[in-house]
This record gives C-alpha cells, structure tokens and sequence, in this order.
C-alpha cells in the first residue's frame, strides 16, 4: 500500500464515520513511523481502524469501505474496521500512538488524523499474532533498523499474554536479532 492510498482510506473512514480521529493497529500503521518503510512490509491491501472517539462505529467503516465493498473494486484496496481489543500490544500502547495529519480533501478546512500504533507496539502486536507473516514483518523492521531490539525485548514483559507466550516472543524476537546481523 502506497502512502497516497493510505491517506485515501483515513480519509474515507472519518467521512464514513464522522469522526476525524482514526486508530490504526494493523501492518499498515508502520506509515505512521516511517515515510518509507522496505516494500515487503506493505504488502497488505487493507488498513485495520477504528474512530478513537467512538469505537463501534468502526462497524459503518466496515461496511461502506470493507472487504469487497464498491470502494475495495473500485481502488483495490480497503479499510477493515475493527475495534480497540483487537490490538493485543504492551500496556500503554494507547498512549505511544503516533499522530498524522492526513491532508484535507476537496471542500475540507481540516484533515482527519492517524493515529497509528509506534513501531515497536506494532512489531510486538505482530509477533503475538505469530503467524508466518507476521514474524516476516518484524523480522523486516528489524533488518530494516526501524525498532531497537532492546525496545522491543524490554517491551515484552509489558504483553496482556501468559508468561509461556511471551517467552516465546522474546526467544523468537533474539533469533530474528541474530539472523539480521
């Protein structure tokens, strides 16, 4: 996904909604730390939202903008509008959100804003999410140096998980560590 498609679907989404602020949580919120993140970590064609202010709105953006909605045939690429639990990041993740002003459209005085999860939540969402594409992505960011690996580890013991399971992020996270030096 292209930062120009990216714009596009906030923008929709806070018109869809009402709303101007727009939560990101999915693999497309690395637009949100890095102008130009490695190609391999956009290949998703969906943006995962929900409104901050109003959550369960996030159902309309689903389906005005969703999965093989008029808006995915038309431009190839959607939003998916999901809810606040649906982020399974390190405690005050909430907090460490990272804000873009999305350029206002046509007739708008003012842009909606992104309010997309910081890179190393993101990199951790992802690895509790733990499939094959999903440690693909960290291990990406950090090749890439976008996440400090000591970030991401200490951050670890801050996941809502079972001690096991992150136990098994942190071994996990160390082996990506050693491959990208």
């Amino acid at each position: 996904m292209r930062r120009d498609e990216f714009e596009h679907v906030i923008a929709a989404a806070a018109e869809v909604s009402g709303e101007r602020e727009i939560v990101v949580i999915g693999s497309q919120a690395i637009l949100g730390s890095c102008a130009e993140p490695p190609a391999a970590m956009l290949f998703s064609m969906e943006v995962d939202v929900y409104p901050l202010n109003d959550p369960r709105k996030a159902e309309e953006i689903d389906g005005s903008l969703g999965d093989g909605s008029p808006f995915h045939g038309t431009y190839g690429y959607y939003a998916h509008g999901v809810g606040p639990e649906t982020a399974i990041a390190p405690e005050g993740w909430g907090d460490r959100l990272v804000r873009v002003e999305i350029p206002p459209r046509v007739g708008q005085e003012t842009g909606p804003i992104a309010l997309c999860l910081e890179v190393h939540d993101l990199v951790l969402a992802k690895c509790v999410a733990g499939r094959d594409r999903d440690w693909e992505f960290a291990g990406d960011a950090i090749a890439a140096g976008l996440v400090a690996v000591e970030e991401l580890l200490h951050r670890v013991a801050d996941l809502p998980e079972p001690p096991a399971d992150r136990g098994h992020v942190r071994k996990m996270l160390e082996s990506l560590a050693t491959r990208s030096r």
